[in-house]
């Protein structure tokens, strides 16, 4: 009857069990993390397409701009011609009447320009006048009221000539000749609907940067100039921007998602890289803390019913002891009064002496039932004695077939043992031997130590086990026989590692060669 192999399948089943459902919730988990990825990536894209609409926005307005511009260039070039126009001497007739020609239409155009503001200079480059500037000397004093008229006066004029360089940058500057050898140069600067217009412009091309930036909870995403290799947005710490990380996170980025393609201006070809959100990547995280929990839940409770099922089962084995023990005494007691009854007659004392050693065999027996599930008392003892007196005994017992042989060394070897119980040990495993010897066979037990431990080797000739029996040949419930309940090795390992806190296992085997098994204790 082998009880542990009913047990093992029972294990198996509830293992595959557990493992399904730890499949199938890896599974929802992986449907979640999954959806949650797409989402995010069209998220994203959702987002790239919003700046592409800006980004059309802003190419619409720099068209605007340009046209703009080219309108205020023509106005312009009308101004200076009104201006010009007014600027002409009085001509006389035949007559040499003068005659005054019609200034309204210039001076209409001149007029007209309260927008685009002019800063006109002479042929030696001084300043000859300017409208539409927003500020005059005046406005400067009341800002400065310490400062002298002729203080003012200079930093209007430095700051008039500052204003005509850059403006020069900006459009190109006319020069007239208004009389004969006098030139004067007209430099002026957008109007103030278009200086607003590009302020707007300016403010609708970097909104998404503020937002990208202050949006740290966003998926994190570089914009890249395809041209330069210049970032153009991010929300990425800048420990991740340096010259050295840059390339290497952009390569990642790049395993992780497609770059998306940005037109953000003319000519101006941009790409998109990002990345998941920390969210997305820690719940990427989360079937395998999902595994290791429910590994470690049924682990927990596996080991929580392993220690109720060896405690139930040890007060099984500790009552059945003891109501063995109780049982023999009774037929114990009687048969030691019948040795003693024979001892008095005539009969051959022999025979008597061996029946008197199969009482105190008996008595022994009783004695090593009614230890367990008690604390063994350990004794400084001779082991080699121990191990002596069973050989002794059962080389008489067993099969003459059957060689045992005790290899001791010379010195006795005192540790602390229960010797009833060690005496016990041996016994079931010597007996374990000359089963599994068919017919001729021989057993060996051998002693020796070193400075910590002692090892006795029982090693016997018999059928061996095979490998995948050596981890469960302690295991309640197995055994190799047809009868038998499979108890022999169990007890055999609870009163080693649990009495003596040493260790028994297969030092080796080999099938149709034999096993050896190995008791070590410590000194």
């Amino acid at each position: 009857m082998n009880l542990y192999s009913n047990k093992q399948k029972w294990k198996i089943f509830l293992l595959f069990i557990a493992l399904i459902m730890v499949g199938v919730s890896l599974y929802v988990s992986n449907k979640i993390v999954t959806k949650v990825s797409d989402q995010e990536r069209n998220r994203v894209t959702q987002w790239a397409d919003a700046i592409k609409k800006k980004a059309e926005l802003v190419r619409l307005t720099n068209r605007t701009f340009s046209q703009l511009r080219e309108k205020e260039r023509n106005e312009m070039e009308m101004w200076i011609d009104a201006t010009k126009e007014i600027s002409k001497p009085i001509s006389d007739d035949a007559f040499g009447i003068s005659t005054f020609p019609d200034y309204t239409l210039p001076l209409k155009i001149i007029y007209k320009n309260k927008d685009i503001p002019v800063i006109l200079f002479d042929n030696n480059g001084t300043i000859s006048g300017d409208i539409n500037l927003g500020f005059d000397e005046k406005s400067l004093q009341k800002h400065y009221p310490s400062y002298s008229k002729k203080q003012i006066a200079k930093i209007f004029d430095d700051s008039l000539r500052k204003l005509a360089k850059d403006w020069k940058e900006i459009n190109p500057a006319f020069t007239i000749e208004v009389f004969e050898g006098l030139f004067m140069t007209y430099v002026y600067n957008d109007s103030k609907q278009i200086f607003k217009l590009e302020k707007e412009r300016d403010s609708l091309i970097n909104s998404f940067n503020q937002e990208l930036i202050s949006n740290q909870s966003f998926v994190p995403v570089i914009l890249i100039d395809s041209k330069s290799d210049s970032i153009i947005a991010t929300n990425v710490p800048q420990t991740n921007l340096s010259l050295k990380k840059l390339k290497q996170t952009l390569n990642y980025f790049k395993l992780q998602n497609k770059p998306i393609k940005l037109d953000l201006a003319v000519n101006q070809h941009s790409l998109l890289y990002y990345d998941a959100s920390p969210e997305l990547k820690q719940l990427q995280y989360f079937p395998y803390i999902q595994f290791l929990i429910i590994g470690l839940f049924i682990f927990i409770g596996y080991l929580i019913f392993s220690t109720f099922r060896k405690a139930e089962q040890n007060q099984v084995w500790a009552g059945m002891a003891k109501e063995t023990a109780h049982q023999l005494g009774t037929p114990l007691s009687s048969l030691m009064a019948w040795v003693q009854l024979l001892e008095d007659e005539n009969i051959d004392q022999n025979m008597v002496s061996e029946m008197k050693k199969d009482v105190d065999r008996l008595e022994t027996v009783s004695n090593r039932f009614s230890k367990i599930g008690s604390d063994a008392k350990l004794e400084l003892d001779d082991i080699v004695e121990t191990i002596d007196k069973v050989t002794s005994y059962l080389r008489t017992r067993i099969s003459s077939k059957i060689e045992l042989e005790l290899h001791k060394p010379f010195d006795p070897i005192f540790i602390k043992h229960n010797s009833p119980l060690m005496e016990w040990v041996f016994e079931n495993i010597i007996k374990n031997a000359v089963d599994a010897i068919s017919k001729n066979g021989r057993i060996d037990v051998s002693v020796s130590q070193d400075e910590k431990e002692v090892f006795i080797d029982i090693k016997d000739t018999g059928k061996g086990i095979p490998n995948k029996e050596i981890k469960t040949v302690f295991q309640p419930g197995f055994t190799s026989k047809k009868r038998g309940w499979g108890l022999g090795l169990s007890l055999v390992k609870r009163i080693v590692s649990e009495y003596h806190k040493g260790k028994v296992f297969v030092l080796e085997s080999e099938a149709g060669k034999g096993t050896t098994f190995r008791i070590t204790l410590r000194k």
